[in-house]
């Protein structure tokens, strides 16, 4: 049954994108994304699916040291790392990494110290306008979020499938496919200077931000590859975790609900035949 929306779902996307070219063809404006993101498999997806606490780790550690120098985290604070598998020690010395602005002391004035487990993270930027200078123009946006923010379109009828195959990924799909899919421009497309060209941009064919990630930037201890493609599915994956870290929680009430109401369903039309067995 799965493959068979599946297969529905293909043929509707093949028939969008011709639709797409014929625009295209007649001088239409184009659609953004040019090519829309590559449903994943990942392990926190369905309704029974869990988070990979070492996935997370390692999508952690790619944030800390690629993306935080420009992506704030302003929503998520430092003692929510021990869903991740830390303990609270570690925690208290993660937090203790970074300095956050505090005060006014007794004299009025503001000051930094070490944060603490109950912080947040600190943006790595004084205001928008200095994030802006420091990009090209274009403000980085704040990740606590960006997992369920973001999300191309999948249209008809492939919204429909999505129903019954539960899919909620599409945020996922979409960081992955983003920083793995920076290309050359296709012959007689002009991009602006100082931009990157990648279809699976959601507002342009191109953006100010550079390729991030390259095969062996960031190491692991776990001898996982160090490739773009694990990078990106790893830091996808953490930031899936950062936007909804209760998920796990979540569809385990869901199951237990869904328990709950087919055998309250099943106890009310026993009721109901028993009630009205001699009624003729």
């Amino acid at each position: 049954m799965k493959m068979f929306f599946r297969g529905l779902a293909a043929l509707g996307l093949g028939l969008a994108f011709a639709a797409s070219a014929a625009a295209q063809e007649e001088g239409e404006t184009a659609h953004y994304p040019i090519r829309k993101p590559v449903e994943q498999e990942w392990s926190f997806s369905g309704p029974f699916g869990t988070y990979d606490k070492a996935q997370l780790q390692r999508g952690f550690k790619i944030y800390r040291e690629v993306c935080s120098s420009c992506h704030s985290m302003n929503m998520v604070a430092f003692r929510t790392l021990e869903g991740l598998g830390y303990t609270e020690e570690q925690v208290r010395a993660i937090a203790a990494e970074y300095e956050v602005e505090d005060g006014p002391d007794d004299n009025g004035d503001m000051f930094t110290r070490p944060a603490t487990p109950s912080d947040h993270f600190p943006s790595p930027f004084a205001n928008p306008e200095q994030a802006a200078a420091s990009n090209n123009g274009a403000v980085p946006p704040d990740f606590s979020l960006i997992a369920k923010a973001r999300g191309a379109h999948r249209g008809f009828p492939t919204f429909i499938v999505d129903i019954f195959t539960q899919y909620a990924e599409g945020g996922v799909d979409y960081i992955y496919s983003l920083l793995t899919g920076y290309e050359d421009p296709p012959e007689g497309v002009e991009i602006p200077e100082g931009t990157y060209y990648n279809p699976y941009f959601l507002n342009a064919p191109s953006l100010a931000m550079a390729p991030p990630l390259s095969d062996g930037l960031v190491s692991y201890e776990d001898g996982t590859p160090e490739t773009v493609d694990q990078y990106a599915r790893d830091v996808a994956a953490f930031l899936m975790w950062a936007a909804e870290p209760h998920l796990e929680a979540r569809k385990q009430t869901g199951f237990t609900v869904m328990i709950f109401l087919v055998l309250f369903g099943a106890l009310v039309y026993l009721t109901k035949r028993k009630v009205w067995a001699e009624v003729h």
